[in-house]
């Protein structure tokens, strides 16, 4: 059984993502392709911008949030693709299957938006991150990249199918909005 439940980030709790998403780079910094410091900076107008460009979710325990995700579509991406971004389990919730709740709910919204396929950028060290991935049929594209932040960590790209004429569920216990 899975302790939590995703909702969609809105007008109403984009707050409260903010705060996750700067815990995420302040927890796992190497992560992602941002810094905590550019983040923490950002206007509150940035921040409701994102609401606009992308679809994100946010995990709770009970009230507590432990969890993000998002999907964002490129504009020099094919236009039934989509890239899954921003994904993030707080550490107290890790091995507790709210990644494998984010992700589903991320695969199962694009597809339900009418996207093929999905990609996303995984660091070559973050094996946790790589088979939670693979665990939903994410393999490998043979792209990669150095991330100048941290280091110029190799980032790797992954990629799944998925069918927008058959969407997948969501396990319960997740709640839409």
């Amino acid at each position: 059984m899975v302790p939590a439940r995703v909702v969609r980030v809105t007008r109403e709790n984009w707050r409260t993502y903010r705060d996750v998403r700067l815990a995420a780079l302040l927890d796992t910094p190497r992560a992602f392709a941002n810094t905590y410091a550019v983040s923490a900076a950002y206007p509150d107008s940035s921040w409701l911008a994102r609401l606009t460009s992308m679809t994100t979710w946010l995990a709770l325990d009970a009230d507590r949030p432990v969890g993000t995700v998002s999907i964002w579509h490129s504009a020099d991406q094919p236009d039934d693709e989509i890239y899954l971004i921003g994904m993030w389990v707080s550490a107290s919730a890790r091995g507790r299957g709210v990644g494998d709740l984010l992700v589903s709910t991320a695969l199962a919204a694009a597809s339900e938006d009418g996207y093929g396929r999905v990609h996303l950028e995984v660091a070559q060290e973050n094996r946790p991150a790589q088979r939670l991935y693979e665990r939903h049929g994410f393999t490998r594209t043979g792209t990669t990249w150095d991330n100048p932040l941290y280091g110029g960590i190799c980032e790797i790209g992954y990629a799944v199918s998925v069918d927008p004429a058959c969407p997948a569920s969501v396990p319960s216990g997740t709640v839409g909005a």
